[in-house]
């Protein structure tokens, strides 16, 4: 069970930094969600997995999970949904005043990327 969520953390976490170091908006921003899935996953593990545990405390139980990572992870869900939506409407009114969904481009760039010229 541990392997199986130290892996996904590093494959969320691995393709999340793969997509944020793209050129164009849309993978950038699915990057960062992914990265933020991957921050998700490893809080939620870091509450000791326990299968068919209570999550509180009660009268004759020995063992129990934490609630604190789950409620942690939650609240991140709802911060980062968010968040991820704020980005989306920045990028689409950067798309739509400029008409193009590079990173780099600045003024004085041509389509390629590099410095046009005069």
């Amino acid at each position: 069970m541990e392997l199986l969520v130290a892996s996904s953390v590093g494959v969320l976490t691995a393709a999340g930094i793969y997509l944020v170091l793209r050129l164009r908006t849309f993978p950038v921003i699915v990057g960062t969600a992914l990265l933020s899935y991957a921050v998700n996953v490893f809080l939620f593990a870091s509450g000791r997995l326990a299968v068919n545990q209570p999550p509180v405390l009660r009268d004759g139980v020995t063992a129990y999970t934490d609630p604190l990572p789950q409620a942690l992870v939650l609240t991140a869900i709802v911060i980062s949904f968010g968040m991820t939506a704020v980005v989306v409407i920045v990028a689409l009114g950067a798309y739509l005043s400029s008409q193009d969904d590079h990173i780099d481009d600045g003024p004085g760039r041509d389509d390629v990327g590099e410095e046009a010229q005069p």
